[in-house]
């Protein structure tokens, strides 16, 4: 029985994926190729993969499209393959429960180094946040409901979040009143080794803060700790 880690490799130059699955399988992985989404959705449907190295910018379908399916229907690991100018959609990717992003022209070693920990983290169970289906948090009239993946104001509104936003607000309910690093955020958002994301992060919070601050330019709930980290400033009532 083959133990090396599957990974799923999909992009659309072949040119870049044949030289890369070469280089991968010759560092002890088993990789899998496609080059498109669809042809991706098949590999995924037929194997046991674990972990999906996804380019963005692909003909039909695009990378982001299909980083949502995965992420919706599985915890697999995702690396997405971007283009420097693409920040935007990396932002974006990430948002969506990628676990890393790499720049195109990229170190494969370096593709190699963040795959490995990612697997690592996941070999562990990583420390990505389990919350029970039912559970429900109260706070400063708001309700964040596990099981929905839900933020409601005191009215019986929903308020839309993004999947990076509800796994922020989940690590913030379920750690209140404490200080919490960017690296402890990551950790509790993103289930990988925090490395260059701390953007994300801040992303996230002012998004957060639009949506659930009366003054999001003076947060009363979503604090900036300087030299800290953020926390959530308010008691929080477990349902």
């Amino acid at each position: 029985m083959d133990d090396k880690p599957h990974l799923l490799l999909v992009d659309d130059e072949r040119s870049i994926r044949e030289p890369l699955a070469a280089y991968l399988t010759r560092n002890g992985f088993r990789v899998t190729q496609a080059g498109d989404a669809a042809a991706a959705r098949d590999r995924l449907a037929g194997y046991a993969i674990d972990l999906v190295i996804l380019d963005i910018m692909m003909p039909g379908e695009d990378g982001l499209s299909l980083c949502r399916h995965i992420r919706e229907t599985s915890d697999l690991p995702v690396v997405l393959l971007t283009a420097m100018a693409e920040e935007t959609d990396r932002i974006v990717g990430l948002e969506m429960g990628a676990d890393d992003y790499v720049v195109k022209p990229f170190s494969p070693r370096e593709l190699v180094a963040r795959i490995k920990v990612i697997l690592r983290r996941a070999a562990r169970g990583g420390v990505r946040q389990q919350a029970p289906e039912t559970q429900s948090y109260a706070f400063a009239g708001w309700v964040l409901k596990a099981g929905e993946r839900a933020l409601v104001d005191r009215d019986g509104v929903t308020v839309p979040l993004s999947t990076g936003e509800f796994n922020l607000m989940l690590a913030f309910a379920t750690h209140p009143r404490q200080v919490l690093s960017r690296d402890q955020l990551l950790d509790l958002t993103q289930g990988r080794e925090a490395n260059a994301f701390d953007r994300a992060i801040d992303n996230h919070i002012s998004r957060l803060r639009r949506k659930i601050e009366e003054d999001p330019k003076t947060p009363a709930l979503l604090k900036t700790v300087w030299g800290g980290g953020y926390t959530l400033a308010a008691d929080v009532t477990r349902l």
